[in-house]
């Protein structure tokens, strides 16, 4: 009996040390359930992250845009007010032309006036208005609208009779 005891101990001790052996050595798995929540978590936070990064990117994106745009308009304005500045300066140093007065060379200085609308200028003297080197089609419409700032018809003195 003393043989019977003996091996019943040990079954029992034998036992005993592997079911705390083999607890420790694995981790302790989730329940189902519970690893089909953390597996729908992780999924979750990963599309939120990245739809984060795609926000992101677009937000950075349209800045950039947003920056060029500024940038182009900034750019025309100026370019625009440069054009204007330098089409008074021009005007302002172009002196004004008398085309009633002047003579072939002087017309000829004017932008877009060559021998042959200089001819045909002072061939129709005298002019009351300028725009009546349009009227009389002596200047072309466009050639008109490029001159007319440097023109003028100015019109002689009247000398009051003498009594």
């Amino acid at each position: 009996m003393k043989q019977l005891w003996i091996r019943t101990i040990s079954l029992a001790a034998t036992l005993v040390f592997s079911a705390t052996f083999c607890f420790a050595a694995d981790p302790a798995m989730p329940a189902p359930k519970d690893a089909l929540k953390t597996k729908a978590a992780e999924k979750k936070a990963a599309v939120k992250a990245e739809a984060t990064k795609a926000a992101d990117s677009k937000t950075e994106a349209a800045k950039a845009g947003a920056a060029k745009v500024a940038d182009t308009k900034a750019t025309a304005k100026t370019k625009i007010t440069d054009t204007k500045t330098v089409a008074k300066d021009k005007a302002a140093n172009l002196k004004q032309v008398d085309i009633n007065a002047a003579t072939e060379s002087e017309l000829k200085a004017i932008p877009g006036i060559g021998d042959a609308y200089a001819a045909k200028i002072i061939a129709g003297r005298p002019y009351a208005k300028k725009d009546q080197l349009k009227s009389r089609n002596i200047l072309p419409g466009p050639i008109y609208d490029q001159v007319q700032g440097s023109i003028i018809a100015k019109q002689p003195a009247k000398t009051a009779p003498k009594k």
